[in-house]
């Protein structure tokens, strides 16, 4: 029952009304039984230093950042992790004792859960499709694997090429590649890992039938190789649904939601045994709602 103790979380971005964080959020918080209610909370970008700084004055506990504030928001922090700082993105605010926020990132957690319950990943090939913002954690995440290659495919060298340049560790370089290079079919033909980060096959633009980079190119991938959907809609989108007719290993961005999400609460709360399973479970009955 909410009442006059019961603390907010939240998350901020626009637009969030589809958003399934409040569903899988709360169930963990009732389960934990933790007074607090988590909202999807809509805001501009005009509005983001008041709504942040108002939220702060009255004792909002933590908040998640979604599109299109993620970066913007990391300039509004009075402190960053060392990975929000070296990705320039913060998806999770943790209030400070004075008036102001911490940001962290938790995608790249995220992202890295399903993969580290797989298979060992040493010395295996990857490809980054897309290089926008959720490339980033993606990236940061497969640099931690200890692959023996990371390539990215993107369509505009004015954008691949300040991507590669942003995020290339020695220890870890990227390969740049254009969606036009004749010699992604050898690349991803000799990749153990696909990760797809561009909207191509999301159901909300219009193209869930849709294959990135095209159907065609697929036909001589690895049978053990592991394709990676950051898309949960449609679930499965179509691309997974090839791979698993092939037998593939396939994994969609549900995953990565849940466990960033946990991530997140963690952070907030202090508690490590978060409620994973009833937080999965609350996304995937919002998700057919």
């Amino acid at each position: 029952m909410i009442n006059g103790g019961t603390a907010l979380v939240g998350l901020l971005g626009n637009p969030v009304r589809h958003s399934l964080s409040p569903a899988m959020h709360n169930a963990a918080l009732a389960e934990l039984g933790l007074n607090w209610r988590y909202l999807a909370l809509p805001c501009e970008q005009h509005h983001l230093r008041d709504v942040l700084d108002g939220l702060h004055a009255v004792g909002c506990r933590g908040l998640n950042v979604t599109i299109p504030h993620k970066q913007s928001v990391a300039g509004l922090c009075r402190k960053l992790s060392p990975l929000a700082c070296r990705l320039g993105a913060v998806n999770t605010l943790i209030p400070d004792s004075g008036s102001s926020w911490t940001g962290s990132n938790t995608d790249v957690n995220g992202f890295l859960a399903p993969l580290e319950t797989h298979i060992d990943w040493t010395g295996r090939r990857a490809v980054v499709v897309g290089c926008g913002g959720s490339a980033r954690a993606v990236v940061a995440g497969l640099q931690t694997l200890h692959l023996a290659a990371i390539s990215v495919i993107g369509r505009q060298t004015t954008t691949l090429q300040p991507f590669v340049e942003d995020l290339n560790l020695e220890e870890a370089p990227l390969d740049p590649l254009l969606d036009s290079d004749p010699s992604i079919a050898d690349v991803v033909a000799a990749s153990d890992l696909i990760v797809n980060t561009t909207p191509v096959g999301m159901a909300q633009h219009g193209e869930a039938g849709a294959m990135p980079l095209g159907e065609s190119l697929w036909s001589g991938i690895k049978t053990e190789a592991t394709l990676y959907d950051l898309i949960y809609t449609p679930r499965p989108t179509a691309w997974l649904q090839w791979g698993r007719k092939r037998q593939l290993h396939c994994i969609d961005g549900l995953e990565m939601l849940v466990q960033q999400g946990a991530a997140s609460l963690r952070l907030w709360s202090g508690h490590d045994d978060v409620p994973v399973d009833a937080m999965r479970s609350a996304a995937e009955t919002a998700l057919k709602a």
